[in-house]
């Protein structure tokens, strides 16, 4: 596929076009393909190749990806938006929520598949659902826990525990989803809320801040300074610390009693489209047990339809999981990024 992309100083894409030359899709076979904006990588080989072709073979269509980043991908609908030339998207929960509210999306249309889901996979009365669902949580070295004799964490509030002096590790909140939502969860144990940041922030340099050893941008250290033996306590999925552990990292997970946060991935049927009955039949498929098993199989995605073959194993903890408030949150947080990078990691 080949885009033409025009750039402004103030805003990514200001103008894109597609060429269906470049995929080698004729005018005439045009009506039966659809366009699905999602990550290229491994998650879009593995659909291409195992999660798509039952649909395309069902109803005789193509579904050619739109690779790109959920800001890329936001950036293309949003330039297109009152001629769409994609027909579905899938976005991080935050940059969903953002589509939502820009009118980018529309109602995903009842049904079995959409009722089989969890509850927190229901997003913003059906205008998207997730595909994949993550939480995160608190991870800790077995090894180091089992040499300072220390239980195992129960509690967002136990970032703050003087004992953990030099064995944190958080990710940036301005930078990592992860470190956001251990932010959040640490202020509710202080009595804020998700549109109220003003507890952890006024407590943060005398409660968690001196138990940090390395603020960092993502979580791809946490595996260095686990090895190293740096790391003790930190916030990452459940998903992360299973992949740690198959590589025989001293490693394991906690969902904290005040709840362990949804991490998602969100599809939604792009507004105006030009095929709407395909598109939504296309995100129903997506939400079956059938596809999202596939998904789990070939891709690794954790199912947010608990019938899915292979599912189960977290459905105790996303039935319990907390949703983040994230209408509140992007109203804010760009001011939230600016205070944390001058008073947190300054």
């Amino acid at each position: 596929m080949r885009f033409s992309i025009k750039r402004s100083a103030h805003f990514g894409v200001v103008a894109l076009g597609f060429s269906l030359a470049g995929l080698g899709v004729s005018a005439a076979s045009a009506e039966t393909t659809l366009y699905i904006g999602m990550n290229g990588g491994d998650m879009e080989r593995a659909f291409s190749q195992y999660v798509f072709p039952p649909f395309e073979q069902a109803n005789n269509v193509k579904v050619v990806v739109v690779p790109g980043t959920s800001a890329d991908v936001l950036a293309k609908a949003q330039a297109y938006k009152d001629k769409p030339q994609m027909h579905v998207m899938f976005l991080d929960d935050g940059v969903m929520n953002r589509a939502v509210s820009m009118g980018l999306c529309e109602k995903l249309k009842p049904s079995p598949e959409l009722d089989q889901l969890y509850k927190t996979a229901r997003v913003k009365d059906d205008m998207s659902a997730a595909i994949d669902m993550g939480l995160t949580g608190l991870a800790y070295n077995t090894k180091l826990f089992k040499e300072k004799g220390w239980a195992p964490p129960t509690s967002w509030a136990d970032l703050a525990d003087p004992k953990y002096k030099g064995k944190v590790v958080f990710q940036s909140m301005s930078t990592s989803t992860f470190g956001l939502h251990a932010f959040l969860m640490f202020n509710r144990t202080l009595g804020g809320d998700d549109a109220n940041v003003e507890p952890a922030f006024d407590k943060w340099s005398e409660t968690v801040g001196p138990n940090v050893l390395e603020y960092i941008p993502s979580s791809a250290k946490v595996a260095e300074m686990l090895q190293t033996g740096e790391a003790g306590l930190f916030p990452l999925t459940y998903t992360s610390v299973s992949r740690l552990k198959k590589r025989g990292m001293p490693i394991e997970y906690v969902a904290p009693k005040e709840g362990a946060v949804v991490l998602s991935v969100g599809e939604c049927v792009i507004a105006k489209n030009d095929q709407p009955e395909l598109a939504q039949k296309l995100a129903q498929y997506l939400l079956s047990a059938k596809a999202q098993g596939l998904a789990l199989q070939y891709s690794g995605n954790e199912p947010s339809n608990p019938t899915a073959p292979g599912a189960g194993e977290m459905k105790d903890a996303l039935e319990a999981a907390t949703v983040i408030d994230w209408s509140a949150i992007n109203k804010n947080r760009a001011a939230w990024n600016v205070r944390w990078n001058r008073s947190v990691e300054r």
